[in-house]
């Protein structure tokens, strides 16, 4: 007597059927096209995968290559943000791709780099779905946590480098941004400053807990938070000197500044040297991430280092235990304060 089959194989073959009546194909097409046979035209294959998309269909090709031993390959995707073109050659961005890299060439994968508009993050799982990749690195959430939600639901492995946030089914690693906020914090009003500027977009995840971290350390030195001094600024090479302009046209008293990256940090300390504004004698500046190019800078830049060369192996750790089908809780890293003279 034949086995009756269990309830999801019912489902997936009726989502086939229905791709494949909505496609105006067979359902041996539908399924040839879903696995990437090169006996269906690109147009067919495209059609499908996006009507299997737009129903939720769960392409598991991925995990069923990797346990075939067929894929080696791991996608890792950059979101921008089409209003302002983060590039690729951002100082953070390569050195997380550096470290990717590195992890991934220890464990003998390969790395196929894309990139997605961060309105549309889902698009992050089409190298999965095509079966060109066993699983997807995303570097930041910005401002899409719920499609990242829906991505983890239908079960695409996927390991984002982020913030922890409440209602999370996805799996971040990120470093810890409110302890390396409040870290920034401390360290400026130990200097004797009081009056601390922050610049960074507050509703990115890791910069809202950034900013979070130097209210609490304000607030422990017994300090309110002025909102005069926060300051919005976005990840591009004239961000910092966009918000330190934007700083002084305010004219509201500070005697120092946490930028939200290093470079926002150097752009700004060059418009400050403009207005004859010394740093760090009349402005402290504090930076972020720790890039090579902070201990070269005139003055060697005050920063939080991120833990990279820590962070790809952890990325990639937490993946290879998602295609195996095994649990991969989130990950929070060390952040520690590296002290130059941009703030003594």
């Amino acid at each position: 007597m034949p086995k009756t089959p269990p309830p999801e194989a019912d489902s997936r073959r009726l989502q086939m059927a229905d791709i494949a009546r909505l496609a105006g194909v067979s359902t041996s097409t539908v399924s040839r096209a879903l696995a990437g046979s090169k006996l269906i035209s690109e147009e067919t294959r495209t059609r499908v995968m996006e009507l299997a998309r737009s129903l939720k269909y769960n392409i598991n090709i991925g995990a069923q290559n990797l346990r075939m031993k067929q894929n080696r390959t791991v996608g890792v995707v950059v979101p921008y943000d089409p209003a302002t073109r983060q590039h690729l050659s951002d100082p953070f961005f390569l050195s997380m791709l550096g470290s990717l890299a590195d992890a991934l060439t220890e464990q003998g994968f390969d790395m196929l780099v894309s990139r997605v508009d961060a309105s549309e993050l889902d698009a992050a799982a089409a190298p999965f779905d095509t079966g060109r990749v066993i699983g997807i690195v995303l570097i930041g959430q910005w401002r899409h946590h719920d499609q990242l939600n829906q991505l983890a639901a239908r079960h695409v492995p996927i390991v984002v480098w982020g913030a922890q946030l409440p209602q999370q089914l996805y799996c971040t690693v990120g470093g810890d941004n409110l302890a390396g906020g409040q870290l920034a914090g401390a360290h400026l009003l130990a200097q004797g400053r009081q009056r601390i500027a922050f610049f960074g977009d507050i509703n990115l995840p890791e910069i809202g807990q950034r900013y979070a971290g130097l209210c609490q350390s304000l607030t422990a030195a017994g300090l309110a938070a002025d909102p005069a001094l926060l300051v919005p600024a976005s990840f591009v090479p004239d961000g910092g000197r966009l918000a330190a302009e934007e700083l002084l046209g305010r004219g509201v008293a500070f005697d120092a500044v946490f930028a939200g990256s290093d470079l926002m940090a150097m752009s700004a300390i060059n418009a400050f040297r403009q207005h004859g504004l010394d740093v760090p004698g009349r402005v402290a500046v504090v930076g972020y991430d720790d890039i090579p190019l902070a201990s070269y800078f005139h003055p060697p830049l005050t920063t939080v280092q991120q833990p990279i060369q820590e962070a790809g192996r952890a990325l990639v750790a937490s993946l290879l235990e998602l295609t195996e089908g095994r649990p991969a809780p989130s990950l929070q890293l060390p952040t520690q304060l590296i002290v130059r003279a941009s703030t003594v």
